[in-house]
């Protein structure tokens, strides 16, 4: 099974394809938004760009890590980019999806909350080719693409 990890960020989605089957990690890319764009057209061109994804990987099953519930200051910006994915996500033929915290994710992978954290800093290494020279967003899209399994 295919699933697709993503982790928001005011400019740029950051997803993660990954081989439930195979346990490995087929691609981890961005969608970078023009900084022409004015908030419509960019919400448009992400939605639009991670439709086009979703198919030409055959996705079955997402996740998509969101910000948390306390933020001391959230990113108006992130978090319309996150609502427009999930609507995305329930416009697509994805069996199903979740929506993702660091308790949840750390849940759906079966590890310790409190190993979130050196998992995406690098500290430690969940036996990904390359995860130390990978940025924090990459590899929270990795990790949410993996906790998508059971989605």
């Amino acid at each position: 099974m295919i699933t697709i990890g993503i982790r928001a960020a005011p400019k740029v989605v950051t997803f993660a394809i990954y081989d439930t089957d195979a346990g490995s990690i087929l691609n981890v890319e961005e969608i970078k938004i023009p900084a022409a764009f004015e908030t419509p057209a960019a919400l448009k061109y992400v939605r639009s760009n991670l439709l086009d994804v979703l198919r030409e990987y055959q996705v079955e099953r997402a996740g998509v890590r969101v910000t948390e519930s306390v933020a001391n200051y959230p990113n108006i910006e992130r978090i319309q980019i996150e609502g427009v994915i999930q609507e995305a996500f329930a416009s697509s033929e994805l069996q199903s999806y979740y929506v993702g915290q660091i308790s949840s994710i750390s849940k759906r992978l079966g590890i310790d909350r409190k190993k979130f954290k050196p998992l995406v800093d690098g500290d430690e290494d969940p036996g990904v080719e390359n995860w130390k020279k990978m940025g924090k967003e990459e590899r929270e899209a990795i990790l949410c693409a993996m906790g998508a399994r059971d989605a």
